[in-house]
């Protein structure tokens, strides 16, 4: 495991008392105390260690002994260091807590999406989240509908509501998504704690273990984790312009795979929109097999340039469209408001599965949500947000074009929030995070993405929480870390050769 993924947001304090090698040794037995480092991970040479917090081998050295010493870790001649077992360190804590989890998939992004969502450390520019930025959130608008409205609305709406979501929210929703040419009604809608909610409650009920699933390769970090999770094997459809039907009948005869999952608009994190004529052929072949599909749309509003085809769901002729939306991305994340939209058999399902998680979803959210839509106040919000992308959309490109032209290539994505990046030169997206953190930049690299592993030459990085300044001093750090990595590239070539005799 590449530790730099779990790290390279810490600092060391110069000003603190404690040594660095302490405070390194810190915030490794955190990591591993968090189950975040898994018993049995081999951690970083030395060396590498050093590197990553830009202290000598001696001081990296140490913090290995000191954790040593605890019982976190343990050291084999000729193999390395690795994290200690579970019941070697069930001694720190009078309850042998590892020893009562249950088993959960562990791989490199277990814990990625929490690892998204946290604080960077001060100074560090984080393009890895995909998040709106936060100084756009309508918090003027939402006080005032929030002001307007308490005292005149029935405080029984604040009480318990059905698990199924607040029904005005949910007629509100019906009208919203018919206006995009997706005929809905309230009975076919569920809210959710968020989308990513409708993912995990998806997989409850109807994925088992060993059943396939056909995915998108790269896709959805969120996606990836909550189906692995669920025990389902994972068949990727690799990435193109163009949709490969041909292999997705292939794997609908061999193995009759439960669901689809696609993001055919603005894709995260290619940013890639499925044409109009695939999107009916999809359907198609989707109907002759009676798959399911589960389309996630969370960007589709966000387009900076012609409108992207009708949604999947808008298309659905035989019912198998399963549809998720959120207000996270259009709105805030704070809000942890998204919806399902889904025949009524499946809503039903759902919500028993639902009530054992949060009963219902947040009442005062869904309530505001419901105001802002009925009050026509999303339109105006989500030309603002566009126009602003766009300009920084463009910023971006133009200063990436401009100085890391010859180390990276790119496309320019026509909506959502990201740039998916290829790197030309001889090295990988994991050496140039691990280089970046030293800059104080952070992204996420390509193999996030994937079942499989990769070539490792892509990295995605997110133009819509920081304004253009911001985003102008990110791209100079990559451009400044990109040509320290050829100039330790070519050193290192030449100290290479330096060691032939001379003929």
């Amino acid at each position: 495991m590449d530790i730099s993924k779990h790290l390279n947001s810490s600092e060391l304090d110069s000003s603190d008392k404690q040594p660095l090698y302490m405070q390194i040794a810190i915030l490794i037995a955190d990591k591993i105390r968090r189950q975040i480092l898994q018993p049995g991970t081999k951690l970083p040479p030395e060396r590498e260690l050093a590197e990553l917090f830009a202290v000598s081998r001696t001081t990296a050295i140490n913090a290995y002994r000191h954790l040593e010493q605890q019982g976190l870790v343990w050291t084999k001649v000729g193999s390395g260091t690795y994290v200690a077992q579970a019941r070697e360190v069930e001694s720190l804590s009078e309850v042998p807590w590892p020893q009562l989890f249950t088993a959960y998939p562990q791989n490199p992004i277990t814990s990625i999406l929490r690892d998204l969502v946290s604080t960077p450390a001060p100074g560090t520019i984080s393009l890895a989240a995909g998040m709106p930025d936060p100084a756009l959130y309508p918090m003027e608008t939402f006080t005032e509908l929030f002001n307007r409205n308490i005292g005149k609305t029935d405080p029984a709406h604040f009480g318990h509501i059905p698990t199924e979501g607040y029904t005005p929210l949910r007629k509100a929703i019906a009208v919203m998504l018919s206006e995009k040419g997706i005929p809905t009604s309230t009975e076919n809608i569920l809210t959710l704690t968020g989308s990513q909610q409708g993912l995990y409650l998806l997989s409850k009920v109807i994925l088992e273990p060993g059943d396939y699933v056909v995915m998108e390769a790269p896709t959805f970090i969120g996606a990836i984790q909550v189906f692995q999770a669920a025990g389902a094997r994972v068949l990727s459809l690799p990435y193109s312009e163009k949709l490969s039907l041909e292999l997705l009948e292939d794997f609908l005869i061999r193995y009759r795979p439960k669901l689809l999952y696609m993001i055919p608009t603005y894709q995260n994190p290619t940013g890639r929109v499925l044409s109009e004529h695939d999107r009916q052929d999809l359907i198609k072949l989707a109907k002759r097999h009676r798959l399911v599909i589960v389309e996630d749309d969370p960007y589709s509003d966000l387009c900076y340039a012609e409108q992207p085809p009708q949604a999947l769901k808008a298309l659905d002729s035989y019912g198998g469209v399963v549809y998720l939306g959120t207000f996270s991305k259009i709105l805030f994340p704070g809000l942890r408001t998204g919806y399902l939209v889904g025949p009524p058999i499946l809503i039903n399902r759902l919500a028993l599965e639902k009530q054992f998680v949060d009963l219902h979803s947040n009442n005062i959210a869904q309530w505001l949500v419901t105001m802002f839509l009925n009050e026509g106040m999303l339109p105006q919000h989500l030309t603002t947000v566009r126009r602003e992308y766009k300009k920084r959309r463009d910023t971006m490109a133009k200063a990436l074009q401009r100085l890391c032209a010859h180390q990276i290539e790119f496309n320019l994505p026509q909506g959502g929030f990201f740039f998916w990046c290829k790197l030309k030169q001889a090295v990988t997206s994991q050496r140039l995070l691990q280089e970046a953190a030293k800059n104080r930049i952070s992204f996420v690299p390509g193999e996030a993405f994937h079942t499989v592993p990769t070539h490792d030459k892509e990295f995605r990085l997110c133009f819509t929480t920081h304004n253009e300044a911001v985003l102008l001093e990110s791209v100079q750090r990559l451009s400044k870390t990109l040509i320290q990595i050829s100039k330790k590239t070519i050193d290192s070539d030449e100290q290479s050769c330096s060691i032939w005799p001379i003929i």
